[in-house]
């Protein structure tokens, strides 16, 4: 059993990872660095992932996340249990190595249902590219420029049903993202063209970079935590993911969070220990990192009585790190349910205002009955 080599209480704990996060203080870093902070920002409902890069900076203008994709400085990769997410150029190959070790497209089922053997891969991404090299195309023109080869006629209607599942290891292999949808489909781009992109890493070279950077945004965690992220999330697989904590132990330190062994980098440990606890409140978009960095079953920052309406989506209002309530917006009003603890009041009037000049509009507060 690791013997922890510092305390801090939970309130220290959430108070550093909001820094961290970028939400208290917010911060004011560009577009690309929030995303790359983060690791990952779900992408599959595009005003969610907006406001969620939004809310963590001090000045913001709408379109930005949509923006920084058209100009590469982020990119969109099928990544986290199987969702489209915005990752950074720079190193959002870590996370796909770890997706791409399992080589699900060599599973019999795949090779039987697309008739595609492992060793067809190499010549059939080359064909992706290949296809690619003029610019982004949508589904069904990337499978109409495919099917002129002899060796894939077979996957046209593959293609014409949206080809979903046979790009995914295209993205985790990274020959494919996805570019700005074009009159509302999906296209995708070659990523080898994005100057930023800086490449797919060895495996062992992508683990323990992961749980580094895991850590440095969401820490301290447990191991569990980290299982969680990387192995549920991303079936990087338990030996891996094990040997990959064991191989970086001189860069941690063991931390007991009232009487929860976690682990933070060696590096954050002043920052750490000096954090005070926070009392800022904060208006986050459903499926924000906050809460799926940790997972919704950490009851730390998703008490128990909250999880149902944080699992579905529901968006969350936070106090010093823990989800107290939810909130829901229509028109000019934001509707507020609260939890059993006392609501700070004016706290909340003054998060709503921040959001109204995020969204740009006049809101009000109105709390559930």
């Amino acid at each position: 059993m690791t013997t922890p080599d510092l305390s801090v209480t939970w309130s220290q704990a959430l108070a550093w990872r909001m820094e961290r996060h970028l939400l208290d203080p917010v911060g004011s870093a560009p577009v690309p660095d929030v995303v790359r902070r983060l690791g990952a920002v779900l992408s599959m409902d595009a005003s969610l992932a907006e406001l969620a890069v939004r809310t963590r900076r001090t000045t913001s203008q709408p379109g930005e996340l949509a923006e920084a994709l058209a100009n590469g400085s982020v990119i969109k990769a099928f990544a986290f249990r199987g969702s489209t997410h915005y990752l950074s150029p720079e190193d959002g190959g870590i996370y796909l190595a770890l997706r791409s070790a399992g080589r699900q497209w060599e599973l019999p089922s795949w090779v039987e249902y697309y008739r595609l053997r492992p060793s067809d891969w190499p010549d059939f991404r080359a064909a992706v590219r290949d296809a690619l090299s003029d610019g982004p195309l949508t589904v069904r023109e990337l499978g109409e420029v495919l099917t002129r080869h002899r060796a894939y006629r077979h996957l046209g209607a593959v293609f014409d049903e949206g080809a979903g599942t046979l790009i995914k290891p295209l993205s985790w292999q990274g020959d494919v993202s996805l570019g700005p949808p074009r009159d509302g489909q999906l296209t995708l781009q070659r990523l080898d063209l994005n100057p930023r992109w800086t490449g797919i890493p060895a495996l062992d070279d992508a683990g323990p970079r992961a749980i580094a950077a895991y850590l440095a945004t969401y820490g301290p965690a447990t191991s569990a935590h980290v299982h969680y992220w990387l192995g549920e999330g991303l079936s990087a697989g338990r030996k891996r993911i094990n040997r990959w904590l064991s191989e970086l132990r001189d860069e941690l330190v063991a931390v007991d969070v009232e009487g929860t062994t976690s682990y933070a980098l060696r590096e954050d440990v002043g920052s750490l220990t000096a954090a005070q606890p926070s009392d800022a409140v904060r208006f986050l978009p459903g499926h924000d990192q906050w809460v799926m960095g940790p997972g919704t079953k950490d009851g730390h920052v998703t008490p128990p009585s909250r999880r149902d309406p944080v699992t579905r989506k529901a968006n969350v209002v936070i106090v010093g790190g823990v989800v107290c309530g939810t909130w829901t917006l229509r028109q000019d009003t934001v509707t507020v349910a609260w939890s059993d603890r006392q609501r700070p009041e004016g706290a909340v009037e003054q998060e709503a205002a921040r959001l109204a000049r995020i969204l740009d509009r006049d809101l009000h507060v109105s709390w559930a009955s």
